[in-house]
């Protein structure tokens, strides 16, 4: 019996949670809203990776590739500015469909909690956004989860990394890659405890919202598979056109690494697979190389279009009405701070806990979605992944290196046999 349930994954678990949390909160509402300890100490727990990870990681992702845009010059800048680009559309797109749908509305996010700091307002005025930009100490900026302070300090500390020459750089990459490997371990310790966490949300939130609430989980994650259908239509279609590559031998390339991505929710189990067939289809070896391990740092379409769509959610659901100021602040600290943290499982939470942060908006709300983040985190990998393939067809393209086979419809043959990468990032 023991063993049997050793045997199951965390995603049942969670699911297990949640519908033990919907269940109590049903049947038993006075009872469920006495579970609220247990979902805050997960937030907290949350909350309390937000700096060390984006730190870390951004840190890594400025410094440890310094060398490489030296030395690749031309390839990195115009990859660099496809993914901005590229995230830039993502993010508008989740943007716009969350105001459509308005999935938050109605729905009653429980009260905070009242031993917690109060989540200071993001300011409303462009002098005001950049003097809150700019942290007076970095210790206090960590302390209060000021996710566009540390931000702005960890892209600063990287930029002057780069300078650095020698043992004294690699001792700092050193330290910060450790950080970055202790908190993605410290992650995978915290979400053993989400089952717990998420079930006490859920009975929280429908012991005050009613089941109802069911209905605007359900939008929710409609929303997003709508919103990423409509990404690929409007913006990587497009794009595969004007780049003049086959459709059809391309969706045959990125097939069976898609599958991969959506069923284990991982770039890291489709990666390795998505770069052979890449360099099947024609794309040369160093192209593939550079382009797909960066795209997994700064091009997460998926991703990042999840978080403007989720945040959203949030301010709906607890009738938060942002201004367009606001939201664009947000755009912004979204298209930074969802940069580096794919090696993170249920990293975009992360993200999200650091952005709510910043813009006043409850923390209960992380609680709510972690129900059906499964679901969609499933389409977001996918869409990751697609979209890292495309954009690195779209370089070979774009340096006049695609081999010529591969701008022939038809199967794809004739490749050399492909070679061993790193194991890639999961989203």
């Amino acid at each position: 019996m023991i063993g049997s349930l050793r045997r199951v994954s965390l995603t049942w678990w969670i699911f297990i949670g949640m519908g033990s949390g919907i269940l109590l909160g049903w049947l038993v509402p006075e009872t469920a809203a006495q579970l609220k300890p247990l979902s805050n100490v997960f937030l907290r727990m949350i909350k309390s990776i937000v700096v060390p990870i984006i730190f870390g990681t951004l840190v890594i992702g400025i410094a440890g590739h310094g060398d490489d845009l030296k030395r690749i010059g031309r390839l990195a800048i115009k990859s660099l500015a496809y993914f901005w680009t590229m995230t830039a559309i993502a993010l508008v797109i989740g943007l716009t469909a969350v105001h459509i749908t308005r999935p938050g509305i109605g729905v009653r996010l429980p009260p905070p909690d009242p031993s917690a700091a109060i989540p200071k307002g993001a300011p409303t005025s462009f002098g005001g956004f950049l003097e809150h930009l700019v942290p007076r100490s970095f210790f206090e900026a960590a302390a209060d989860n000021e996710v566009l302070q540390v931000v702005f300090w960890a892209t600063l500390f990287g930029i002057a990394l780069t300078q650095v020459k020698g043992r004294p750089k690699e001792a700092m990459l050193g330290f910060f890659e450790g950080l970055a490997e202790v908190m993605f371990k410290f992650v995978a310790i915290v979400m053993r405890f989400a089952p717990v966490g998420v079930g006490a949300a859920m009975a929280v939130t429908v012991s005050h919202s009613g089941i109802a609430v069911l209905k605007n989980l359900g939008l929710l994650v409609g929303t997003l598979y709508g919103a990423l259908i409509v990404f690929a239509l409007v913006a990587l279609l497009p794009v595969a056109l004007i780049a003049r590559i086959p459709l059809g031998k391309f969706i045959r390339t990125v097939k069976d690494p898609a599958i991969i991505a959506f069923t284990t929710t991982s770039s890291d189990a489709a990666l390795p697979l998505a770069m052979e067939r890449l360099i099947e289809f024609g794309v040369p070896r160093r192209i593939v190389a550079f382009v797909m391990p960066t795209g997994y740092s700064f091009n997460l379409d998926g991703s990042t279009l999840y978080l403007g769509v989720a945040s959203i959610f949030v301010a709906q659901a607890a009738g938060v009405e942002l201004s367009l100021g606001q939201q664009l602040g947000m755009m912004l600290t979204l298209l930074i701070t969802s940069k580096g943290i794919a090696a993170v499982p249920r990293a975009s939470l992360v993200v999200l806990s650091g952005v709510l942060s910043s813009y006043g908006l409850p923390l209960e709300g992380i609680a709510v979605i972690l129900g059906v983040d499964e679901l969609m985190d499933m389409a977001r990998t996918m869409v990751n992944l697609v979209g890292n393939c495309l954009a690195t067809v779209v370089m070979g393209r774009w340096e006049g290196e695609l081999a010529p086979a591969a701008l022939r419809p038809g199967a794809i043959e004739g490749a050399e046999p492909a070679a061993t990468f790193p194991a890639g990032r999961a989203s």
